[in-house]
């Protein structure tokens, strides 16, 4: 790797910059785990603990996608900036300059999912395993499956969300409580959440220029950008080993993440029981056995 061990910094992305943080030692028979998180808007803070898998020479790398946390942020910019094609850029250009395009295993997490399943796509000759987590295959089906998970809440909770998105007052405390029901069930069934989730989510609430462009108010709410977008159609040219990851109670539900598993040439399907949208978090040693032994796995 071109940076050194347990180190942070900033690189240059065209005329921004994207801040990154590398745990663990790097070791050249261990390709590095580059995780990318979910959003978009989001940080890397709410998959932190996925230190624990830089161990035995294997470094893993977490980064801010532009916009948000320690990277360039663009408050000025309109929606037609927030493209897919952007932050794929951004990926490629993270693992050039760190050194490690020749050999790395790209892990995502919700919308980090069909980033690096589009990546993936292209068979970049450094690729050596990819896991998808938690993420649909095209947000048609997360839209369906949205509305199927809506009508299940409590009664008056969706007819409340559905006044306030009626009458464009998302950023009202009313909504944000009715927000939570559905948050609780499907994003994160902890209670309290976890420091790491809270410091993502409120990253998102105060500075939400990339979420709302691009996703909407809500998860359940989806009218930006994306809201047609899908991987579906260039899975089959994915040529690594997939993991892909969901829980039980998820808000990436059956629906919307098994093109993954039937698209892709090689992968396999674990669904956390115990979890919804963040099982790294809800169940960390199972999570960390699982990904653990893919990772091993790869390298046979």
């Amino acid at each position: 790797m071109a940076v050194p061990a347990d180190s942070t910094g900033w690189l240059r992305f065209g005329e921004f910059r994207t801040w990154y943080r590398v745990t663990g030692t790097p070791d050249g028979d261990l390709p590095p785990l580059v995780v990318v998180h979910g959003g978009p808007g989001s940080t890397h803070d709410y998959l932190l603990n996925m230190t624990s898998l830089a161990k035995d020479g294997r470094a893993v790398v977490h980064y801010d996608q532009l916009g948000n946390g320690g990277s360039t942020r663009l408050p000025e910019r309109g929606a037609d900036f927030w493209t897919p094609e952007l932050f794929l850029d951004e990926l490629a250009n993270l693992l050039e300059s760190l050194g490690v395009s020749d050999r790395y295993v790209l892990f995502g997490q919700s919308w980090g999912g069909m980033l690096v399943a589009r990546h993936a796509a292209d068979r970049p000759t450094g690729l050596r395993g990819l896991i998808i987590a938690n993420a649909p295959a095209s947000y048609r089906l997360w839209r369906s499956e949205m509305e199927v998970l809506r009508a299940a809440l409590p009664p008056g909770v969706d007819e409340a969300l559905r006044a306030h998105e009626a009458a464009g007052t998302t950023d009202s405390a009313e909504y944000f409580e009715a927000m939570r029901v559905f948050y609780g069930r499907h994003v994160c069934r902890l209670d309290p959440w976890p420091r790491d989730y809270l410091a993502s989510f409120m990253e998102t609430a105060d500075n939400p220029t990339v979420y709302s462009a691009m996703n909407g108010p809500s998860e359940f709410h989806v009218i930006g950008t994306l809201k047609d977008w899908s991987v579906e159609d260039r899975l089959p040219e994915i040529s690594v080993p997939t993991l892909v990851l969901s829980g039980r109670h998820d808000e990436a539900t059956p629906v919307t993440v098994r093109p993954f598993r039937d698209l892709i040439p090689d992968a396999r399907w674990e669904i956390f029981e115990n979890s919804s949208h963040v099982p790294h978090l809800e169940e960390p040693t199972r999570f960390h056995a699982v990904v653990s032994d893919f990772l091993t796995g790869l390298e046979k």
